[in-house]
């Protein structure tokens, strides 16, 4: 009995893609549960990202083409660069908004530069 290389391949794809759902769904459960707007930026990007990173992962060794690689090597390289702008954001605008529970931030270097700027401007 021989094992080949597609065997392995399809069996670790099989395995990542599983890996990645589970993470994905984390993800989800964790945007549900969570209490706060940052615990829950955290859960939406963090889980997210590596659950999605596996999925491609696993695709990929399944498809074993080039061309096919290369696409799921751009579309984890643009989640990548995309999703810690997007939650850097949210964390902003909750900021600003009111959202955040100031109580549990032990360093708050955004509101230090809002005061600074405030000081500046005024």
């Amino acid at each position: 009995m021989s094992v080949s290389w597609a065997g392995v391949a399809d069996a670790v794809g099989v395995g990542c893609m599983l890996a990645g759902a589970a993470m994905c769904l984390l993800a989800g459960i964790g945007l549900l549960r969570l209490p706060d707007v940052l615990t829950r930026m955290h859960a939406a990007t963090k889980p997210q990202s590596f659950g999605l990173l596996l999925v491609l992962l696993g695709a990929g060794l399944w498809l074993r083409s080039v061309v096919d690689f290369g696409t799921l090597a751009l579309v984890a390289l643009f989640q990548l660069i995309t999703t810690p702008v997007a939650a850097h954001l949210v964390g902003r605008a909750a900021y600003r908004t009111g959202q955040v529970d100031r109580t549990g931030v032990v360093v708050d270097e955004l509101g230090e530069a809002l005061r600074e700027k405030r000081r500046s401007a005024g």
